[in-house]
C-alpha cells in the first residue's frame, strides 16, 4: 500500500509541475525587437496579437544613446501623460548595444512608436489584433 501511495504522489507531483511550467510559458511575456539606425526604426509597421510583450530596442550604430516612447494612436506624442510608461526601455541603450523594456500588456488597437533621443518619425505603427 505505501508503494501505491508514494507512485501517486510522484505522479501527482510530476503531473503538477508540468501544468506549473505550461502556465509559466504561456503567461510569459513575448519580444518584440526593434532596431535603430540613425534617425529611424528599421521596422516602420508591425502587427502582433493582444497580449504581454518585452520590447527589445537594438541600437545599431547610432552614434549615442537611444530610447523608445509608445503612444495609443491619436493621443499627443509629445505630452508624457500619453506615454505607455512601461514600454519604456530600463535605461537609454548604449550605442551597438541592446535595452529592454518592462512588461507592457497590449490591448488591441493601434500605437505609434518613436525615439526622443534619435530623434525618429512618429509615424511608425504597433498594430495590436
Amino acid at each position: 500500500m505505501k508503494k501505491v501511495i508514494a507512485l501517486f504522489v510522484l505522479v501527482f507531483t510530476v503531473s503538477f509541475a508540468a501544468q506549473a511550467q505550461d502556465k509559466m510559458m504561456k503567461d510569459a511575456p513575448k519580444k518584440i525587437t526593434l532596431e535603430q539606425t540613425k534617425g529611424e526604426f528599421t521596422q516602420k509597421q508591425i502587427t502582433v496579437s493582444a497580449g504581454t510583450y518585452v520590447f527589445e530596442i537594438d541600437n545599431n550604430n547610432v552614434g549615442h544613446k537611444v530610447g523608445f516612447v509608445l503612444v495609443q494612436k491619436g493621443k499627443d506624442v509629445s505630452n508624457p501623460e500619453n506615454h505607455i510608461k512601461t514600454a519604456y526601455v530600463t535605461a537609454a541603450v548604449e550605442n551597438n548595444t541592446t535595452g529592454r523594456s518592462n512588461p507592457t500588456t497590449l490591448a488591441k488597437g493601434e500605437y505609434v512608436y518613436f525615439c526622443p533621443l534619435n530623434p525618429t518619425s512618429t509615424d511608425n505603427t504597433l498594430i495590436v489584433k
